[in-house]
């Protein structure tokens, strides 16, 4: 259902124009390019999925900068935890 959701809806230009804005800002505070700032937030998501239903239409990630150290700030709902068999050795 979430893959057609993504499918069918179109972010506004608003929208866009905000994430590209955002990405700008994390670039200027960090030397990480937007692609891989884009890329990191792609396999965190992908982790994160493996473990957890999240909802991606509104996660929010950010890069703050304090004492001198960049730390990785991140806010990602949790729809639901998915229950993995452990193996057996």
């Amino acid at each position: 259902m979430d893959f057609l959701k993504r499918f069918f809806s179109r972010n506004s230009s608003k929208d866009t124009a905000k994430k590209r804005l955002k990405l700008v800002l994390i670039h200027d505070r960090t030397d990480i390019s937007p692609e891989i700032l884009e890329k990191l937030r792609e396999d965190i998501i992908k982790v994160i999925n493996k473990y957890m239903e999240i909802d991606t239409s509104n996660i929010e990630m950010d890069l703050d900068r304090e004492n001198g150290s960049v730390a990785l700030v991140a806010n990602i709902p949790i729809l639901k935890v998915k229950r993995i068999k452990q193996e057996r050795d």
